[in-house]
C-alpha cells in the first residue's frame, strides 16, 4: 500500500503474499487520516488504490469519514456488458483510423452481494491492434469534480506512474 500526499510519499506497507490486498486497510488509513486531519482539519483527502482494495468496508468507512476515493474495479461480466455500445464505437474508430480508440462511460453500478450501495463507476472502453481492453474505476468524486476520461486519465493513471518512479 502507497500513500500519498500530493505526489510525496508519506508511507509504504508491504504485505505478505498470502493475504488479501486490503487486509488491515480500514484500520491504516484511519490512523493516517486522523494524523492527517489533527495538522490540517480542512484538507480534502482523496484515497486512490488499485482493485486489490476496492472492498465495501473501506468505500463505506471513506464514505462515513469525508475522504473521497478512487479505486480500481476489477473487470466481469457484467461490467462488460454495461460497456457494450462504448467498446463497439471504440471498435469502429479504431477500425477507421487504425490508431487505439478510447471511449469513456460512467454509470450507477452496484455489486449483486458486496457492495451496500450503488457507487460512481467510470470505464474505459479502449480497442486496440491486439482487440478489447476495458478498464474500470469506482469513486467517490462527482461528474462536476472530474469528467469520466479525465477521472481516468489525469487522476487514475498518474497514480500509476509515480509508483513506476517509485519502483525505478
Amino acid at each position: 500500500m502507497y500513500i500519498f500526499a500530493g505526489d510525496q510519499l508519506l508511507c509504504a506497507r508491504l504485505r505478505p503474499a498470502n493475504q488479501d490486498a486490503a487486509a488491515g486497510s480500514v484500520e491504516e488509513v484511519s490512523h493516517i487520516v486522523k494524523q492527517l486531519r489533527e495538522r490540517w482539519p480542512e484538507v480534502r483527502i482523496v484515497l486512490r488504490a488499485d482493485s486489490g482494495f476496492c472492498r465495501e468496508d473501506l468505500m463505506s468507512w471513506c464514505e462515513s469519514k469525508h475522504v473521497d476515493y478512487l479505486f480500481g474495479l476489477a473487470r466481469n461480466k457484467r461490467l462488460r456488458r454495461i460497456i457494450g455500445a462504448e467498446m463497439h464505437q471504440a471498435q469502429m474508430l479504431h477500425q477507421t483510423s487504425g490508431n487505439a480508440a478510447r471511449v469513456f462511460a460512467e454509470f450507477s453500478y452496484q455489486t449483486r452481494k458486496s457492495w451496500s450501495c450503488a457507487r460512481r463507476v467510470v470505464a474505459k472502453a479502449e480497442y486496440l491492434d491486439k482487440g478489447e481492453n476495458s478498464r474500470f474505476v469506482v469513486t467517490s468524486l462527482n461528474d462536476e469534480q472530474w469528467t469520466a476520461q479525465d477521472l481516468y486519465e489525469k487522476f487514475y493513471c498518474a497514480r500509476g506512474e509515480m509508483e513506476n518512479r517509485i519502483k525505478e
